[in-house]
């Protein structure tokens, strides 16, 4: 049901549930540094100095730590091999080893965005089963994955379309067609946002015809993908926090199959965004993909792969999505088009604002560390949890109102600004459907951040 809060999420947490939280909080302070360890060396190899972590294996002790699993060490190890497709444990010792605790506390809070804390670590809890240890794993691996290996808030986002569009009159051969083949993606319309499911999830469409093996570089494709799906996270809210993807596969052949992006793309969503996508739709697949499937299931983890459903006509599609939000282009009534609308000379302008920028930055810092600090009494004290979590809510609800204040100031504007899609200037409000004025197709439909999906007036042509 839309806006309902599902389980598993801020507001609906079992008291199981909620201890896990409780739990995975105070071992993600200790590795930011925020909380000190129980004892100078905790267990299952992490070694806490006054700078970093470090990952020296040491000899398991008989008492319980927060970081360490509760299972016998060789069986531990045989299910750590099975769920660990990705190494985020090497990685995540590796960070402990070298990397700076504020630095991973600054890299999570530049993650949070607009989202409930909690909610972001109940990702981590729900893709790793609810086990705590597994879940610290893969979240600080991803904030290393996003710090140093793809700089996803430094670079991908700060720059985003208008440094393309600058890139590609560089005369550094190798900048200037990065530049071309990311705008190139861009233009063509191989994926885009556009409207919701019947479940109020963000849509994106990947016209898969439009994909050629080789026309544009790795690098620009994997760069391309993190834009689209960190541009998704901000249409997400907490009562719809997964997307919708339709794989449009009219006109698929062979040359377009190319399996690295389809790789990349996975471990993207498995390793890195968990729980994020809530449907994946195949629609029109021919033969020829029947085979290339089998492949592509061989990577998905079980639980993503029950996510895939194919679907074969207008019919089938309509299971899932209404006929008045599907795009005419596959054969429903919303008369959208994809049309690019190229950045303007000034639409970042506020980005060169530092003393804005700093202010808003320190105003944020405060209500983080009063966040963080709440967070800890919350955890100790059972007796007052329920009006400390209610004063976590609403630090997180000024974090998220913040967030949309910083926005233009962290953030290259992005197609979707430019059309009105993404409101921050309107505290984060999403516009999915066309204008008011639009004088034909589905009426607009509004995400306030806090209500959820508001229908706004009818129109004369809405009312029978």
């Amino acid at each position: 049901m839309v806006g309902s809060v599902l389980p598993g999420r801020p507001g609906n947490l079992t008291p199981d549930q909620e201890a896990k939280l409780q739990e995975l909080w105070t071992a993600t302070l200790r590795v930011f540094g925020v909380l000190a360890p129980n004892t100078p060396e905790d267990a299952d190899g992490i070694q806490f100095t006054s700078g970093t972590a470090t990952s020296e294996p040491k000899a398991k002790k008989k008492s319980q730590s927060m970081f360490r699993r509760q299972k016998d060490e060789d069986n531990s190890k045989t299910a750590a091999d099975q769920d660990d497709k990705y190494g985020q444990s090497k990685a995540f010792q590796q960070v402990l080893a070298t990397q700076n605790p504020e630095n991973l506390r600054k890299a999570f809070w530049s993650m949070v965005k607009h989202d409930h804390p909690d909610g972001l670590l109940l990702r981590f809890l729900r893709a790793r089963k609810w086990d705590v240890h597994n879940a610290l794993v893969m979240l600080i691996a991803t904030m290393n994955w996003r710090m140093q290996e793809v700089h996803v808030d430094d670079d991908i986002m700060k720059k985003g379309e208008a440094q393309a569009m600058q890139d590609t009159s560089n005369s550094n051969a190798t900048i200037k067609k990065e530049g071309h083949d990311f705008l190139a993606q861009l233009k063509l319309g191989k994926s885009f946002l556009h409207g919701t499911d019947k479940e109020g999830r963000p849509m994106c469409f990947v016209r898969v015809r439009l994909h050629r093996q080789g026309e544009q570089s790795e690098t620009s494709l994997e760069r391309y993908t993190v834009y689209t799906i960190e541009t998704a996270r901000l249409l997400l809210a907490s009562h719809v926090d997964t997307a919708a993807i339709v794989f449009d596969m009219t006109g698929f052949s062979m040359a377009n199959m190319d399996y690295a992006p389809v790789k990349f793309m996975i471990k993207c969503f498995e390793a890195n965004y968990p729980e994020s996508l809530g449907v994946v739709l195949v629609h029109k697949s021919p033969w020829i993909f029947h085979s290339i499937w089998n492949i592509i299931k061989g990577w998905l983890d079980p639980v993503v792969a029950k996510k895939v459903h194919f679907t074969k006509n207008i019919e089938e599609l309509e299971q899932f999505i209404e006929k008045s939000h599907i795009i005419k282009e596959l054969g429903g009534d919303d008369p959208w088009e994809y049309s690019y609308v190229e950045p303007k000379a000034d639409e970042n302008q506020t980005m060169s604002d530092e003393t804005t920028t700093n202010q808003l930055l320190e105003e944020r810092a405060k209500v983080v560390k009063e966040y963080e600090s709440t967070t800890q009494a919350w955890i100790s004290d059972a007796q007052n949890s329920k009006t400390l979590q209610q004063k976590r809510n609403d630090l997180a609800e000024r974090l998220r109102a913040g967030y949309w204040q910083l926005d233009r100031y962290v953030r290259a504007r992005s197609l979707y600004d430019r059309t009105g899609m993404i409101r921050g200037s309107e505290g984060g409000v999403i516009q999915y459907y066309g204008k008011p004025e639009t004088p034909k197709g589905p009426k607009p439909l509004i995400a306030s951040p806090q209500h959820g999906l508001v229908a706004t007036e009818p129109r004369a042509d809405d009312v029978d």
